[in-house]
């Protein structure tokens, strides 16, 4: 499975595709390979199509180039999955997925069932990026490509903080390191800095959350209404929930918004610190991702919503408090 990337051998037209909502190892894992294709395979065209992508990983050399729409009926030699536990998570670019000629999934989500002809999913990695990067002939991996690759990194890991963080993510993002990066200024632009409206609508929720299950978790819902009041889009999201995961005393952290454009479709973000499997949670409502960072997005009145996950929260918690 190492050689799943010898497929690019034989392609002429390659389309590379990643979630819905591209998170920052979604949109790494995507330019990391778009780069290591064109510099590597010149022959190759290659396409990548995603969701419109927050303006934080815009440091991505190329991110401009990406592809937005799903209006034509192009059709690929290869079809490239990357950090999407199954198809119907790729969204538009699904229709391309069903038409190509080989398809390969590569991810690290431990709810992928393994939905491509091929498929290299590594649930004890950190990250797609952190998996891509193993595959790839080090000396292959150009600036731009690494940068790509150490934003997907340091996005799923939470700088090095989060529980899969290993020797090998380690290992990894010091191999892109050494390619001259500014991984100090990487961190900060994508990580770290907020715009004024990331800021105030993160003040905002703060000042918004509460304490519930005896203290054990903190929760957040924000409006459609609310969130138009900052103008805001689900990208000024970013880092909110990260926020109240480290309030002191709580185990998990809920993050509840308004998808763009809808007043009755949410989408949920929850982490937990140490033992909840928050992804079992979302599994119950079609979600996934990992058992300490999960999510998934659900329609309806949010009150009857966020009544059905605090009640499988609270089962966690008291699972996991008798044990």
């Amino acid at each position: 499975m190492n050689n799943i990337l010898s497929c690019l051998e034989g392609a002429k037209t390659v389309m590379i595709a990643g979630h819905t909502r591209p998170d920052g190892d979604c949109v790494g894992a995507c330019m990391g390979l778009w780069h290591y294709i064109r510099d590597n395979y010149p022959y190759i065209q290659a396409d990548v199509r995603l969701e419109p992508v927050p303006d934080s990983y815009k440091v991505i050399k190329g991110v401009e180039q990406i592809i937005s729409d799903y209006e034509d009926d192009r059709t690929y030699d290869l079809f490239i999955a990357l950090d999407a536990s199954d198809k119907e998570r790729l969204a538009g670019a699904k229709k391309y997925f069903d038409t190509a000629e080989h398809t390969i999934c590569i991810d690290h989500h431990i709810s992928n069932s393994g939905f491509a002809d091929e498929n290299l999913v590594l649930p004890n990695a950190s990250s797609t990026c952190e998996v891509l990067t193993g595959l790839m002939d080090i000396d292959g991996i150009s600036y731009d490509a690494a940068v790509a690759l150490y934003i997907g990194i340091i996005c799923d890991t939470g700088v090095f903080k989060y529980s899969c963080t290993s020797h090998r993510t380690m290992d990894m993002a010091g191999c892109l390191m050494e390619k001259g990066i500014p991984y100090s200024d990487l961190i900060d632009d994508t990580f770290y800095r907020k715009s004024f409206k990331q800021n105030k609508i993160l003040g905002f929720a703060l000042d918004k959350c509460s304490l519930v299950l005896d203290g054990r978790m903190i929760m957040c819902i924000l409006e459609r209404k609310e969130l138009d009041q900052f103008e805001a889009g689900h990208g000024d999201l970013e880092g909110v929930i990260d926020q109240l995961r480290l309030t002191k005393g709580i185990e998990v952290a809920l993050l509840a918004s308004a998808a763009d454009g809808e007043t009755t479709k949410y989408k949920f973000s929850m982490r937990s610190n140490h033992y909840a499997d928050v992804a079992a949670v979302a599994a119950e409502f079609g979600g996934g991702g990992h058992i300490r960072a999960a999510g998934f997005s659900a329609a309806g009145d949010i009150k009857e919503i966020y009544g059905r996950v605090e009640k499988l929260i609270k089962e966690q918690l008291d699972t996991c408090t008798m044990e």
